[in-house]
């Protein structure tokens, strides 16, 4: 019972110190930035292509999301000669993961002796795992903190934000 206690209270605190800061920088995602654009390069067939994509909107299509926005760059071919490229495109949206792990403990037996009192514990495992999707608030939160530091360039774009709200 006394696990229990300590497991839950470790949950509850381990999720408040999260919340908080987590729900600033959710916000800061979300709020709307003037222009979001993305580095874009390629090459096929002796052709290079180096140029910018400029999000401008999401839409939703037969149950797809895409984002549209406006590709801009220029074309070099193998013989050097180079044409700009101004097009409006739509791109799908990939979904992230709908699960993600929070925490994973692993308690082995445990034998206190605290004063005259023995306490014997047997293993414990305790697995967290967040949901995400739709009216899934706590979940979505945790795992977007949860992932903050899996992508660099995210938390670049996270942080660049910030910094537009500030600036």
């Amino acid at each position: 019972m006394a696990i229990k206690r300590i497991a839950l209270a470790t949950l509850l605190a381990f999720t408040s110190a999260l919340m908080a800061p987590a729900v600033s920088l959710a916000a800061a995602a979300a709020a709307p930035t003037s222009t979001i654009t993305v580095p874009v390069t390629g090459s096929g067939g002796g052709n290079t292509f180096a140029g910018t994509f400029r999000l401008q909107k999401f839409a939703a299509d037969n149950g797809q999301v895409s984002a549209i926005g406006i590709l801009s760059g220029t074309v070099t071919t193998a013989a050097g000669v180079v044409t700009s490229v101004v097009k409006t495109v739509s791109l799908p949206v990939a979904v992230a993961e709908s699960t993600c792990d929070i925490l994973h403990l692993d308690l082995g037996p445990l034998s206190l002796n605290l004063l005259g009192l023995q306490i014997d514990l047997s293993r414990v495992v305790l697995d967290i795992t967040a949901q995400a999707g739709a009216g899934n608030l706590l979940g979505n939160l945790l795992c977007g903190v949860a992932n903050l530091l899996n992508d660099p360039s995210g938390l670049a774009k996270i942080l660049n934000s910030i910094l537009d709200l500030l600036g």
